[in-house]
């Protein structure tokens, strides 16, 4: 119980320094939906199509070849301990448009409280602990436009809410937009994901009895405080090529996506002070429509040695299938949620479910 309070602790006292501008801030937002994207290794800014589109880039939304697409999906990380759940669900406006709406949750739940273990006199009381909830939700509104005086341009946005809170601790209220476009030319397409085009804001504040900060103080920790988090924008450049083989049997698709991140150096493969790049690489190859087989490599970076110097490139490896039958398209990942050893890796389904095809475009 002491490790998971010190933990909880640690996080608090990190969140409490949070300054105006803040590497890897909401990155629950960067794990992903649908299992076809994680087993392509989070490659999916521009072959996303339908529902999911509106995580990874919203103007692929318009690539929705029904009238209206619900999507689905839940995983367990760190042996069941943190829980994400997706649910997204879109429709289809008219022949340009398409709008939609994305929710996710990422939490860990029932966490010992043992803040008041020890009473004033010094006894310990395992009846004071209590237990709360460390959450981070987000919901994304999404719009998508074809522009007819464009040809093969597509264009998409997202408007996001979040809410992320630590039981009656405290927690966070943020705002922020997304903007996407695709670019079709023959086999090959193109895509383009700004997320947190504006920067996206987290305002914290902090409730906590006078009891706990005394605790605090007590055992070395910072006392956190309210303050607000900016995310600086994020842009994904992504190129995808398909073909097909065999009397149209067999299809292969492969994306590249070039992830550049301008909020201080980080550990991927090129990077300075203000930009870092980091690639991901997935495949997929399908027969007849009806099954896939995926594999895409990501999170490469430059792990440090005992000196705290570059000593090799780290890669995660990920693997999928997925099965699409009439309405129903159910996909399978092997995947991590981003550490590639202290975390296992976990087994994701989720399911893409099709309605109304007859209004379909």
């Amino acid at each position: 119980m002491r490790h998971i309070l010190l933990s909880f602790l640690l996080i608090l006292s990190f969140v409490s320094k949070a300054q105006l501008v803040r590497k890897y801030s909401n990155e629950f937002l960067n794990i992903g939906v649908g299992a076809r994207a994680l087993g392509m290794g989070n490659t999916n800014v521009v072959s996303a199509e339908g529902v999911d589109a509106g995580y990874w880039n919203p103007a692929g939304l318009l690539q929705q070849k029904n009238d209206i697409e619900v999507g689905l999906m839940h995983a367990e990380y760190f042996a069941g301990i943190a829980k994400y759940d997706y649910i997204g669900v879109s429709k289809r406006i008219d022949s340009n448009s398409v709008a939609g709406i994305s929710v996710l949750r990422f939490g860990v739940d029932n966490i010992p409280n043992t803040l008041d273990l020890v009473d004033a006199l010094g006894n310990i009381n395992y009846d004071r602990i209590t237990s709360f909830n460390a959450v981070d939700f987000a919901a994304l509104l999404s719009y998508a436009r074809k522009i007819p005086q464009l040809k093969g341009v597509e264009l998409g946005g997202n408007f996001k809410i979040i809410r992320r809170k630590f039981g009656d601790f405290g927690g966070a209220w943020g705002f922020g937009l997304d903007a996407g476009a695709k670019y079709t030319y023959r086999n090959w397409k193109f895509a383009a994901m700004v997320r947190d085009v504006t920067s996206t804001f987290n305002a914290w504040s902090f409730n906590m009895n006078p009891e706990d900060i005394q605790t605090l103080i007590a055992t070395g920790n910072e006392v956190p405080e309210s303050s607000l988090e900016l995310t600086l924008p994020k842009l994904i450049l992504g190129v995808s090529r398909g073909e097909k083989f065999w009397k149209d049997r067999i299809s292969v698709l492969g994306e590249i996506n070039l992830i550049n991140t301008f909020d201080g150096m980080r550990n991927t493969v090129i990077k300075s002070d203000v930009w870092s790049l980091e690639p991901a690489f997935g495949v997929e190859i399908g027969y007849k429509g009806l099954v896939y087989l995926r594999g895409g490599l990501g999170n490469i970076q430059k792990q440090l040695n005992d000196n705290g110097s570059y000593l090799i490139t780290t890669v995660q490896p990920n693997f999928g299938v997925g099965i699409h039958y009439k309405l129903f398209t159910l996909d399978y990942a092997l995947t991590d949620i981003g550490d590639r050893s202290a975390a296992l890796y976990s087994n994701i389904f989720s399911l893409k479910i099709a309605l109304n095809p007859k209004s379909s475009r």
